[in-house]
Formats: C-alpha cells, structure tokens, sequence
C-alpha cells in the first residue's frame, strides 16, 4: 500500500483552493494518507535549533534532542511517505511564510542531503511529489512565480525529483475556469499514476 503525505500551507481551512484540490488528488492516489497541516504554526529555526543541528547526533544533550523533537517528527514523516503532495498558494509572489519554516525544518545536512565531493546529494530519492499551485493573479512557473520553482528546487535538493506542477492559477482573471483546469489536470496524472 502506498503512503501519502499532503503538505497544506494554506493559511485558510475553508474555502481554500490548494486545501481541496490536494485532498482530491490524495485520496484519488488512494493509500494512506497523512495530513501535515502548517496552518498549525511551525516554529522558526533559532540559534538554539541550529547549535542542536549541527551537534552530531551521538553527543547531543537531551535539551537538544528536545529542540530538534519536532524536526525530527517533520522528517521522519517525509521519509515514510512515497508520495508528497505539497497545497501551496502563492501568497505575495511566494510561499507562504509557515511553507518555508517546513522546509527549514526538514531540510538538514546528513538527515535529508549531504554533502559529497560532487556537489550536494538528496537523501530522500525514489518518491514522487506533486504541487497544487493555487493564485490568485500570479501565472505559475512565470517571472513573477517565486514560490512554484523555489518550492521544486528545494525537493530536487532533498532527492525528490520526479515533481508534477498542478496549477489553478490566476483565479481573479480567469474565474472558476482555473479550479476546473486543475482538476482536469488532476484526474489526467491519477490515470496515468495507475
């Protein structure tokens, strides 16, 4: 059975186009499903969590290993998962703030990517993710889309390679014909994933 992890960034719980779309696309993957949702605030890394990080694992105190306790539980999530699907609305050209703190969270030297002779190397390969970009007047993947390309470089960095963008983009110009658009697009790669 394959295990599913959704990533919801929205800071919306209803009404939200990213939330809907990628509880969709989850439960039409089918599996088991964990739900990971940011709009329950992450905490933002400090000098105490970096002093923790980079304190080898074998002689960290136990106030350090609690510090990193929720990392760890963001990361061990990750790891389980086969498949990521990661809501993300672009808030002002970017990722919304709680996002980032999740990939400041879980993406750590010798956990999730390493350092080699060649250049970095993700840790966390032979998974598949999918991005469900909602906004309302950024086009994805344009000059101004911040958020859609950063987003996949930091998984391409992590190992997760293999990434399909699903957009409902542009939604205060184009109206509900984004949304329709997504879940076309939707139901296209959950044919083609089966």
């Amino acid at each position: 059975m394959t295990h599913t992890l959704v990533i919801q960034a929205s800071a919306r719980r209803d009404g939200s186009v990213t939330r809907d779309l990628s509880t969709d696309l989850a439960e039409k993957l089918g599996g088991e499903i964990t739900v990971r949702d940011l709009a329950e605030a992450l905490p933002q890394i400090d000098e105490s969590w970096v002093g923790a990080n980079f304190t080898p694992a074998e002689e960290r105190s136990e106030v350090q290993k609690a510090i990193l306790a929720q990392s760890d539980a963001l990361v061990a999530e990750l790891q389980a998962a086969d498949t990521l699907v990661i809501g993300l609305p672009v808030y002002n050209f970017g990722m919304p703030a709680a996002l980032k703190a999740w990939i400041d969270l879980v993406a750590r030297a010798r956990v999730t990517f390493e350092y080699t002779p060649e250049g970095p190397r993700g840790l966390l390969t032979g998974k598949k993710a999918y991005i469900v970009v909602a906004s309302g007047g950024t086009e994805a993947l344009s000059a101004i889309d911040f958020a859609t390309p950063h987003l996949r470089h930091v998984l391409g960095f992590l190992g997760i390679a293999d990434v399909e963008i699903i957009t409902a983009d542009r939604q205060m110009v184009v109206g509900e014909a984004a949304v329709a658009a997504a879940k076309d697009q939707i139901d296209g790669l959950v044919k083609v994933a089966a």
